[in-house]
């Protein structure tokens, strides 16, 4: 039951798996959000995408082998054998709670879509809508699990990879131009800057670049929701080929979206069109009615069948953590515990989504790269610490260094501002993976 359930008796084909991780990795945020980023940092986040290559090959090549030579259902198990308990339960639940505030942020714009286009006009509130979109995730992921999933996030992606590709034709359609002026209008257009040298600039190269392997490594390798995913194929080379093969779309699926941001922003300068305040509403903007009916419909039903490709999965891997990490349940409890397990996790992410409807943001996708440096820079500390020395940590300490790390991270964000006059970005996540290793170093049990 529980390799049924949490990992499909890994039977998942490789390829069917890089293709539905592809739009769980992008998810409904990207295309929203990328676009939009050309107007203040132009094609600067493919720096970024550019480290995300490197944090693949990583995670192929060092944690793959490891989860699998380790027979692990869920890979904070790996915390177990290497520390203890408390670490242990220390990883999953950073892994529980940093998962459903950034898999809500992701659900939060599928809602945000669903809700303009379609149920503020039935007067549904947005709390049901929530509850809704929460239920038909529960509905098709509870009886078969990461078997439904894996098929489900390839057709997903596909319509999403569909909906981007149509909302590039139409904008060259509006703006009466062929695809070759569109290149050139693209690459003659200050905003398709890429490299950005100035190391004051939070869009530096060499942070960006960092940044993007570490964020690939967190939130993919050190990540129950990916991991369990590629676990569930036949056998490691199968994984890591699915893991080495879809990590190369990053780069051209991006530069799609900033073209299109680029066309979107080059055409409203030409036609007068006022752009909105926030960067992520240019794209819904022009989706809602200036490129016609059939791309919004497809803007539509691409931004929410991503969206469920991410927050499916996500489910599913909050529920195995509970389960294994936290509960410690064997296969032949497993069952009624996840009948009652299931429902709490559903509803308590759609509280968190209809919480992110009031707190609002300029940018998710930015947000979403700065919940990750606090969140998950803990887990980057301990699995480092772990992998590149043979000290064994002090387990007792442990969550209170969990606690501590990510406050550290704050503080010194914060004095950085004040007296330097300098803001951290995305690298945040590799200063709390540092300040946790450090406090794992200094506290060491010999």
């Amino acid at each position: 039951m529980t390799d049924s359930f949490f990992l499909g008796n890994r039977k998942s084909r490789w390829w069917v798996v890089a293709i539905g991780m592809i739009g769980s990795s992008v998810s409904g945020i990207s295309p929203v959000s990328v676009p939009g980023m050309v107007v203040g940092s132009g094609f600067a986040y493919l720096q970024m995408c550019f480290g995300f290559i490197f944090g693949y090959v990583v995670v192929a090549l060092v944690l793959l082998p490891l989860y699998y030579k380790l027979n692990l259902i869920s890979i904070y198990g790996y915390l177990q054998e290497r520390f203890g308990t408390r670490t242990h339960k220390t990883g999953a639940w950073y892994f529980i709670v940093s998962k459903i505030i950034t898999s809500a942020s992701k659900l939060y714009v599928a809602v945000l879509v669903l809700q303009t286009f379609v149920f503020a006009q039935w007067g549904i509130p947005l709390w049901l809508t929530v509850c809704a979109c929460v239920g038909c995730i529960w509905l098709y992921t509870f009886r078969r699990g990461v078997g439904t999933v894996v098929w489900t996030d390839a057709l997903q992606t596909l319509i999403l990879l569909t909906a981007i590709i149509l909302m590039l034709v139409q904008t060259v359609k509006i703006m009466n131009i062929s695809f070759s002026d569109a290149v050139i209008t693209i690459k003659n257009s200050p905003l398709s800057q890429i490299f950005v040298w100035d190391w004051a600039s939070r869009w530096n190269f060499w942070k960006q670049f960092a940044s993007g392997i570490f964020i690939v490594i967190v939130m993919t390798g050190l990540n129950q929701d990916m991991m369990q995913t590629t676990l569930s194929c036949r056998n490691l080379r199968e994984a890591q080929k699915n893991m080495l093969s879809y990590s190369v779309a990053f780069i051209p699926l991006n530069l799609l979206l900033l073209s299109l941001g680029a066309l979107l922003v080059t055409y409203a300068g030409n036609a007068g069109i006022a752009l909105p305040a926030k960067a992520d509403e240019i794209v819904p903007m022009f989706a809602s009615g200036l490129l016609g009916t059939a791309v919004q419909v497809c803007f539509v039903i691409g931004i929410i069948a991503a969206t469920f490709n991410s927050a499916d999965g996500a489910l599913i891997a909050i529920a195995t953590s509970l389960s294994v990490d936290i509960f410690n349940v064997r296969a032949k409890n497993i069952s009624p515990l996840r009948k009652i397990i299931y429902p709490v996790v559903c509803a308590t992410f759609a509280l968190v989504v209809q919480a992110f409807a009031y707190i609002g943001t300029q940018s998710i996708l930015d947000s979403l790269y700065t919940i990750v440096g606090y969140a998950y820079g803990p887990l980057l500390g301990l699995f480092a610490f772990g992998l590149l020395t043979k000290h064994r940590a002090c387990d007792r300490a442990v969550p209170y260094i969990a606690i501590a790390s990510p406050v550290l991270t704050f503080l010194i964000d914060v004095v950085c501002q004040h007296f330097f006059n300098y803001k951290f970005g995305y690298e945040l996540l590799m200063l709390n993976g540092m300040i946790m290793f450090l406090g794992l170093f200094l506290l060491k049990k010999f």
